[in-house]
């Protein structure tokens, strides 16, 4: 098969004109926004690409078991979560991530969320434009000499903390495979709880700290906690947090991940003013979208590569 036969598949509607020239040779096919399951099943049987470029959607098994000619799984961004990698394994399938090419967005849009939850900024701006004047009345938190905890130190996580330190936050976290930072105080998650005045999710999703936010945790935590998450939503069980919310044990949330994407019309999440939602787009900006799609198309590149040279190898 020539290479300009070979197809990669994007799981999306676009992907960055710098990706596109590394690309260059192979044929390119988008699965639209939010592609289903059978939508992608559907693709991969009629076009057998060699490769894939995860924006959105979820690569399952059965996607997987229906790619015949597939080689790599390429994520356009850090967390693959949505690849069933144990499936991709199986199959021969290699598996790489855009690692630290949206770290500086996400860490950014953190902070923001902080901020807007810390500062009322929505409600604020919501009265406002209601005709309302509530100077008098209104008390926000000052965040300079409280103490933030991060929930995994990787890329974004070492970048939310540059930013806090410079706004005179004091940063503790909790990251078993990280190694000591200056100025950040590596602490056990019991700590995160009982010291954090902010605390702010970083970690990616895995079998071992799903819902790792909850009832317990929460009631673990410093009355008026303010909690951000632009990880992943499994990390957070919703209904306690909206519980919590309500009761005053945690002052308000910015959430940008959820346990369904997009939530539904009727979780709870909507009817809590003091939780600030954005719709998973720590990661979207324009030079974010670059750094993605250019990472995600060198790591398959590369990927597909490495795989020719263990063929090669391989006796005949």
């Amino acid at each position: 098969m020539s290479v300009a036969a070979q197809k990669v598949l994007v799981t999306g509607a676009d992907i960055a004109p710098e990706a596109l020239q590394i690309l260059a040779g192979y044929e390119v096919v988008y699965a639209g926004v939010l592609p289903t399951e059978q939508d992608l099943i559907t693709l991969v049987k009629t076009h057998d690409p060699i490769g894939i470029i995860v924006r959105y959607g979820r690569i399952t098994r059965r996607v997987i078991a229906n790619a015949r000619g597939l080689k790599v799984i390429s994520k356009h961004g850090s967390g693959i979560d949505t690849i069933d990698s144990v499936a991709a394994k199986e199959h021969g399938i290699a598996v790489c991530a855009a690692a630290g090419a949206n770290a500086t967005a996400v860490a950014e849009h953190a902070l923001a969320l902080l901020l807007a939850c810390a500062k009322s900024i929505p409600q604020q701006n919501a009265r406002m434009h209601d005709g309302h004047w509530d100077k008098a009345t209104h008390k926000s938190i000052e965040l300079r000499g409280k103490t933030i905890g991060l929930i995994g130190l990787g890329n974004i996580g070492r970048k939310m903390a540059g930013f806090c330190r410079t706004l005179g936050l004091n940063v503790i976290a909790f990251d078993p495979l990280a190694q000591p930072v200056e100025n950040i105080t590596l602490v056990s998650m019991a700590q995160i709880w009982s010291d954090a005045d902010c605390i702010s999710l970083h970690c990616p999703l895995t079998d071992d700290n799903w819902n790792m936010i909850n009832a317990a945790t929460l009631s673990a935590c410093r009355r008026g906690v303010i909690l951000v998450n632009t990880a992943r939503g499994g990390l957070v069980d919703e209904v306690a947090l909206c519980a919590a919310v309500r009761s005053g044990q945690v002052f308000a949330a910015g959430l940008d991940s959820y346990s369904q994407e997009p939530p539904g019309k009727d979780n709870a999440l909507f009817s809590e003013p003091q939780i600030v939602l954005s719709p998973h787009v720590g990661g979207v900006t324009g030079q974010a979208y670059v750094n993605m799609g250019v990472a995600a198309a060198q790591n398959l590149l590369r990927s597909l590569a490495d795989a020719q040279v263990k063929q090669n190898k391989m006796p005949a």
